[in-house]
């Protein structure tokens, strides 16, 4: 039997500390309200450390403690939350009680921050919160819209079904992340090689070239003086180079990580020409499979639209369609309301919408819309990586041949430099 070591609140104010045996956390909570006092923490331990122990302090700030409050944050594999969430929805389908089902789960897990992590959760469940707000609590470990899912699913009384569903998207979302890093895999070694290549044929190269040059007395072509000049560039100031351009690039990063420009950047992608496209797309996709999921789960259409504009993913796209869930509010049809969203829904996803919603079958449409958009963006990803292998070709091709004509230059008018 386990026991665990308690910090609770006296009558007067004082605080108590001692240890006690019990089967569960719920039994130790009924232990120490037996005992007249308010728990303030509690935790279990691993071995006992003797009988016990009743002693007071002077008295605190009363309140709760929450597990792994303050503690650095623990990064939690997505594969391990993709498990998690599917054996949760599994367990609570088949009938086993939430506490239960997360003891389980923190009891089996294989990944030590994952077990820790599930078993502040549950922790806090039986605490007396909500599984939402327990989740909300790591937001390291439970992105806004999954705990925004799971407090929909809680509200409605369909916990299982919006969890089976949340590790459906995160399985989706992973497969569409690892094509992306496989299509952009072999691009990226052309262009690491290409960047090796110039960085080689500048530094070492060229200035071999140079010697020659010197002795032909003459003026060189302008091509090859710009080669030359930026090989005594990359040379003399190569270090100082690289460390303006990790400079700029810690700068960036910390622009990004801003309100300001978070905004401002994920502005300049969407009208990006085919970036753009591709992202709106892809945004709209998420949308509409979370919401007609929720819809079909029995969600309401206005707490459904409020959960599904947190998966957009683009701050810009969630503002405009907060908008619409305020026209929705008011009395709008939902394929009107999301038509002031431009650039997100085209003309026909609009009146499929409108359609479905008159007949009565928006949440089979938003799936089947989901589904059709999905696979045009993946035969959309395969066209540009098609087209991307050999752009990339084509370019280092064109800077190691530019460097080597300019380099071939001079010998074309050496007859000249003799005369």
């Amino acid at each position: 039997m386990p026991f665990f070591q308690y910090r609770a609140l006296q009558a007067d104010g004082a605080i108590a500390e001692g240890e006690l045996e019990a089967p569960g956390r719920q039994e130790a909570f009924s232990q120490i309200a037996g005992l007249g006092l308010r728990p303030v923490n509690l935790q279990e331990k691993t071995a006992a450390k003797g009988p016990t122990q009743t002693t007071s302090t002077p008295a605190t700030t009363p309140g709760f403690a929450i597990p792994g409050f303050g503690k650095p944050s623990t990064r939690i594999p997505a594969r391990a939350l993709e498990n998690f969430t599917r054996l949760l929805s599994s367990l609570l389908a088949a009938g086993v009680p939430l506490s239960r089902a997360l003891v389980i789960l923190y009891r089996e897990a294989s990944n030590p921050a994952a077990s820790g992590r599930w078993r502040e959760v549950h922790n806090l469940v039986v605490d007396g919160m909500s599984l939402a707000d327990a989740m909300a609590r790591f937001p390291d470990t439970f992105p806004r819209v999954y705990v925004a899912m799971v407090q929909a699913g809680e509200t409605g009384g369909f916990l299982d079904l919006v969890l089976a569903q949340i590790a459906d998207f995160q399985s989706r979302e992973k497969e569409l992340r690892s094509k992306v890093m496989t299509a952009m895999l072999y691009p990226a070694i052309l262009l690491v090689l290409a960047l090796g290549v110039l960085v080689f044929l500048l530094t070492f190269f060229i200035p071999r070239f140079q010697l020659v040059f010197k002795g032909f007395g003459g003026a060189l072509p302008v091509p090859t003086q710009v080669v030359i000049a930026l090989s005594d560039l990359v040379r003399s100031y190569g270090l100082v180079v690289l460390g303006v351009v990790v400079m700029a690039g810690f700068l960036l990063r910390n622009w990004f990580v801003s309100e300001a420009g978070r905004r401002s950047w994920e502005r300049l992608v969407l009208k990006s020409p085919i970036i753009g496209s591709l992202v709106a797309q892809f945004a709209m996709a998420r949308f509409c499979r979370m919401l007609g999921t929720l819809l079909g789960a029995g969600v309401p259409l206005v707490q459904g639209l409020n959960v599904a504009r947190k998966s957009l993913g683009n701050q810009i796209l969630v503002d405009a369609v907060a908008q619409s869930i305020e026209s929705v509010q008011q009395g709008g049809q939902l394929g009107a309301s999301l038509g002031a969203c431009k650039g997100l829904f085209p003309g026909s996803a609009l009146e499929m919408i409108t359609v479905a919603e008159e007949s009565g079958r928006l949440d089979q449409e938003l799936v089947r819309i989901s589904n059709v958009t999905e696979n045009d963006l993946d035969r959309q990803l395969k066209t540009a990586v098609a087209f991307a292998e050999p752009l990339m070709l084509f370019l280092i091709a064109a800077f190691i041949g530019a460097i080597f004509i300019s380099m071939v230059l001079p010998i074309f008018t050496l007859q000249d430099y003799i005369k």
